[in-house]
């Protein structure tokens, strides 16, 4: 330890950000994220404020022969931001947005989260696909796919990545693009943060809003699935213009009726990915399914939309263990097991969710990306949220006995690996999900990461 402290000492009189060890004042917060669950000790934190830095960072890393956790927005449910004894690379000094109007580019830092990103695009009327919850980090967002609302119109955020800077891990600075190593943007294109930092992503935008149509019809589970069976059934038409789920949680406060406080309900949520006018006349038949609890619809600006999320899950407050697979289909019976694991929630913080997929999404072929496959029509996932550490068995069981009996529903064993519980069977879901794409991730991350220093993702482990 010494020695790295020396190194830390040399380092300082060059990096330009703050470079944060278990004696500093400041270590207890810049190791903290969003999961409350998450209680690892860096052996260094470096709050990184420019490529050079992180190039650093990189090298004092290999140097010292020490692995490599990076943080972008730090919202990863499994919290690989933090590692025991490593280097923790810390991007959120790094959150510029620059945007060329003309081009429909945005330039955007590694650091930067999709509040970023939103608020700098609606200034020109784009946008970008990115998540449900604005103070979700671009990188790991986008790295291992990448959906939110605009997903049935535009894809997923990395069907528009076009190009990155990243620093690899001999801590060379390199262009990813069609015309500069190809192969490791194909890589980053779903494959996570296992090929090195991304310092630089640029995206292609897309006229949208500033008003949009975001429908938020709410129904008692009680009152029975038809609801969610006529929903199913709208997309086999509309699948290509509105991106949707079907979320189930717990009514409380005061848009509900005090006589539904503490029902299981659900919300038919989506965003017509077109005008607003003609997105309120199209979903308007899924707002007269059946008596609703509330009703949450309404023309509204696309930032205020992209922030409607944030309050369920408050950075810091909540201990969280979320799983997901995506569906080759929505059967009755898949529909009838969501609304059982749904009541069985222990925490009524939590939540679970049924997504559409198809449209442009589904319009990408297999090998195109890193991703894979798009051929499922649905995911479904399982986000356990509670706060008392008591509860952690209960919550966790939860929602892998849920995620584990909908297995019979599933597409081939796929995983959303941004949702896969906290990474404990990293190695076997990984290359289930990632399917014949898997041999060439590795043969990429030989290539760039021959001793795995970026191993704090799902990991895909080099050649030896």
């Amino acid at each position: 330890m010494n020695d790295l402290s020396n190194m830390l000492e040399t380092l300082s009189l060059e990096f330009s950000g703050n470079l944060i060890d278990p004696d500093d004042n400041r270590f207890n917060g810049a190791r903290a994220v969003w999961n409350a669950m998450i209680d690892r000790r860096p052996a260094v934190i470096a709050q990184c404020k420019s490529a050079s830095d992180v190039q650093a960072a990189v090298k004092l890393a290999v140097a010292q022969d020490l692995p490599i956790s990076i943080k972008g927005g730090g919202h990863n449910v499994a919290g690989h931001a933090v590692c025991d004894g490593g280097v923790m690379i810390d991007l959120s000094g790094m959150r510029g947005v620059e945007v060329d109007p003309t081009a429909r580019l945005a330039k955007v830092q590694g650091g930067a989260l999709w509040r970023d990103v939103d608020t700098a695009t609606q200034k020109h009327g784009l946008a970008t696909p990115g998540g449900l919850i604005s103070d979700t980090g671009v990188a790991g967002l986008t790295l291992s796919g990448g959906i939110g609302w605009l997903r049935a119109k535009h894809g997923l955020s990395i069907d528009n990545l076009v190009a990155a800077d990243v620093v690899t891990a001999d801590g060379s600075l390199v262009r990813a693009s069609t015309d500069e190593n190809p192969d490791l943007l194909w890589a980053l294109r779903g494959g996570g943060g296992n090929f090195g930092v991304v310092v630089n992503f640029e995206f292609a935008l897309h006229p949208m809003g500033p008003e949009v149509m975001f429908t938020a019809p709410i129904y008692l589970v009680e009152d029975g699935p038809e609801p969610i069976r006529a929903w199913r059934d709208f997309f086999a038409q509309h699948g290509d213009k509105v991106g949707s789920l079907c979320e189930f949680s717990t009514a409380g406060g005061e848009d509900f009726p005090e006589e539904h406080w503490g029902k299981r309900v659900f919300t038919l949520a989506c965003i017509y990915n077109g005008d607003a006018a003609e997105g309120e006349a199209l979903t308007q038949p899924l707002r007269e399914l059946g008596e609703l609890s509330t009703d949450f619809s309404g023309r509204m600006n696309y930032c205020d939309v992209q922030q409607l999320f944030d309050t369920l899950v408050p950075a810091g407050d909540f201990r969280c263990y979320w799983k997901a697979r995506y569906l080759s289909d929505l059967s009755d019976e898949m529909i009838d097991l969501a609304i059982s694991n749904a009541l069985a929630a222990p925490s009524d913080n939590s939540i679970s969710s049924l997504w559409n997929f198809g449209g442009a999404t589904a319009k990408v072929a297999a090998g195109a990306t890193a991703f894979g496959d798009r051929s499922f029509g649905w995911m479904y996932s399982l986000d356990g949220i509670w706060s008392d550490p008591a509860d952690d068995a209960a919550n966790i069981a939860w929602s892998r006995d849920g995620w584990s009996n909908s297995e019979r529903f599933g597409h081939h064993g796929r995983a959303y690996l941004n949702f896969a519980g906290h990474g404990e069977d990293n190695a076997e879901l990984t290359q289930t999900s990632f399917g014949p794409n898997y041999k060439r991730l590795v043969e990429i991350k030989t290539k760039f990461d021959p001793q795995n220093r970026f191993r704090f993702n799902q990991n895909i482990a080099p050649e030896a």
